[in-house]
Order: C-alpha cells, then structure tokens, then sequence
C-alpha cells in the first residue's frame, strides 16, 4: 500500500472513531428515555475500532491515533518516517468528523454547544466529574499504556489468529467505562483535538494534556512490551 492510501485509510477510520463514539455521546447518551449512557457511549467507541480494524487493518494497522503511532514505533512495530503521514491523517480525519458532529447536532434546536458540548475531553473544571490535573494525567498515561500493551500483544503473531480486533475494541470500551468521569476519555490526542478546536475555550486550553499523557504512556507500553515479549536466552 503507498503512503496515500495508508493516510487516506487513517483519515477515514478516525473520522468514524470520533463520528461514531462522540456521536454516541452528543446525540444519544442522554437522549430522553432512551438514552444510551456511559456504558452505550463506552461501547460506541469500542465497536468503532472493532469495525474499522477488519476494514483497514489490512491497508494501514488501524492506528486511528498519534498514541497508537508512536506507541508501535517505541515497540519496534512502525517505522518513523511514517509518523507524520500518520499523525496528520489522523488529526484531520478527527477535526472534519467533530465538525460533522456539530453540524448535525444543531439541526436540533435546542442544541448548545456551550452547554451541551462535543464530547471534549478536560480536567477540573473540564471533567464531568471535576478530578484534578494530576489524576486527569495518571489515568490517561496508565490507560493508554494498557491500550499499546493489549494492541501489541493481541497482534503479535503468536497470539491467536484473527481477534485482535475483538480484544482491541473490548480494551477500548473498559477504558471508557473507566474514565469517563476522569476526563471524558482520550487516550487519544487526535480524538480530543477535533472537538477541542470546535469548542474552543477551556477545551483548548488544557489540550496539552491530552496530547502528553497518552502519548508518553503509548510509547511507554509498546517498549515494554518489546521487552517483555523478547524471546529469553537460553540456559
């Protein structure tokens, strides 16, 4: 596959991450009676990666985010050279997603983005749950690390063939059910760039975070687990 469709594939499947899991919270979760919840929106994000996986794995990983990238390259999986392609795809692919989100969420009238939002992610004052900055950082650095440690154990070629898809996107939905009230969930600078740049204000602000966190905890868990994973000398 060239870089083109490698990027072309990145900027779709992140365009659906966002679409598809800030949609599910924007649109559906607190929809009256009906409303899908933290656990709906946990597995909203989850089955985007699932369905993107078996999609375009097979013409770009699936990255779908800069902490994946960088992750698999400190795990000796991605080259460098094609961090940029990658990353920039994959922040595109999210801006033009929250700006479809916000397009159609305000076809509803009663619709605010000061009050209700894109889905930013955020700290203090930005967390549903009003956590701190450090417990906002401790929690996207540790949950990240454990995404690019299942990612790169479940696509190892001696794990079982097949359903890395299926751990993947399940890993992604337990860390939403974790996170949530922390920091509406990144572990994924992408995805908390697209809305921020919508919404603007304290989102943008406190961005840095979003960006820091998981990718030091992205490339924190692919080294080690290229180390655990080394085949061990023998006696």
């Amino acid at each position: 596959m060239t870089n083109i469709n490698k990027g072309l594939a990145e900027f779709l499947g992140t365009f659906w991450l966002v679409l598809g899991g800030c949609g599910s919270a924007v649109l559906a979760a607190g929809f009256p009676d009906v409303g899908i919840g933290l656990l709906g929106v946990s597995l909203a994000f989850g089955l985007t990666v699932v369905t993107m996986a078996y999609a375009i794995g097979h013409i770009s990983g699936c990255h779908l985010n800069p902490a994946v990238t960088f992750g698999l390259w400190a795990g000796g999986r991605f080259p460098a050279k094609d961090i940029p392609t990658y990353v920039i795809a994959q922040v595109l692919g999210a801006i033009a997603a929250a700006f479809t989100l916000y397009v159609i969420a305000s076809g509803n009238a009663d619709y605010s983005i000061a009050t209700n939002g894109l889905a930013a992610n955020g700290f203090e004052a930005g967390s549903p749950g009003k956590y701190s900055l450090a417990a906002a950082f401790l929690i996207e650095l540790l949950l990240t690390f454990f995404f690019i440690f299942v990612i790169m154990g479940a696509t190892d070629g001696r794990a079982p063939a097949g359903f890395a898809p299926i751990a993947i996107g399940l890993c992604l939905t337990l860390i939403h059910l974790i996170s949530i009230p922390v920091t509406n969930t990144s572990v994924n600078p992408a995805r908390s760039t697209g809305p921020a740049l919508i919404v603007g204000g304290l989102a943008i602000k406190q961005l840095w975070l979003f960006w820091l966190a998981p990718i030091l905890g992205g490339m924190l868990g692919g080294f080690v687990y290229r180390e655990l994973a080394k085949p061990g000398r023998e006696d």
